[in-house]
């Protein structure tokens, strides 16, 4: 059933292709490329924390206008690789079935802890220091149980290998962990988590994404 199930997503996303789609080799190219721009720039205060603090000193706003739209053009990469590739993506490994609901209580938990990080210090940003940094991970490994494509091991595991390797990073600096400052900040933080959460799930993830992981 679950093949099956497979082969008609496939098929579903093929449908959305256009008849001059390039090679699965270069739109493999497209995915890999913005990953490595995305996570070139997101990686330089982790490899060259000297140079990013010289820049800002410099200039703050010319290094963070340029931080951005570096950032911004390997997303959009990533995101139009990844749609295209993922149809014909060889299948790595068989996600279990299982997966896809720990998946929607991972990502769900995801979404509660990125808000916290926005957030006044509540009890969740007072406990896990770097909530963003955890809600990746936790958003990453919930798509790895779910999807065992190539494309999408590829995506995800990119994103889950930066996130242990800057939550490692930060931790010589011996960050203090913030004191809280308003502890309803958890129950706005739920609160926004629940709501994207839904957003993401029955609307934005089909429409950006061409996958619903409700259906």
């Amino acid at each position: 059933m679950r093949i099956c199930s497979r082969q008609l997503e496939r098929e579903r996303k093929q449908a959305f292709l256009p008849a001059d789609a390039p090679n699965l080799g270069g739109v493999m190219l497209v995915l890999v490329f913005g990953l490595v721009i995305f996570f070139g720039i997101h990686s330089v205060r982790i490899a060259a924390g000297s140079f990013r603090d010289e820049q800002i000193a410099t200039n703050e706003r010319r290094w963070k206008g340029l931080y951005s739209l570096v950032s911004i053009i390997g997303f959009v990469l990533i995101v139009w690789g990844w749609s295209l590739y993922r149809p014909n993506a060889p299948e790595i490994y068989e996600p279990p079935s299982w997966g896809r609901h720990v998946a929607s209580v991972l990502v769900l938990a995801a979404f509660v802890f990125l808000a916290a990080a926005y957030l006044p210090t509540g009890s969740i940003k007072h406990r896990l220091k770097h909530p963003m940094l955890v809600g990746i991970i936790l958003w990453a490994i919930g798509h790895l149980l779910a999807n065992g494509d190539l494309a999408s091991l590829l995506v995800f595991g990119a994103f889950l290998v930066y996130a242990i390797v800057d939550l490692i990073a930060v931790i010589p600096r011996g960050d203090p962990a913030p004191a809280v400052a308003r502890p309803r900040s958890d129950l706005i933080a739920v609160g926004i988590g629940l709501v994207a959460f839904a957003l993401f799930g029955l609307w934005l993830h089909g429409w950006l994404f061409g996958v619903s992981p409700f259906a």
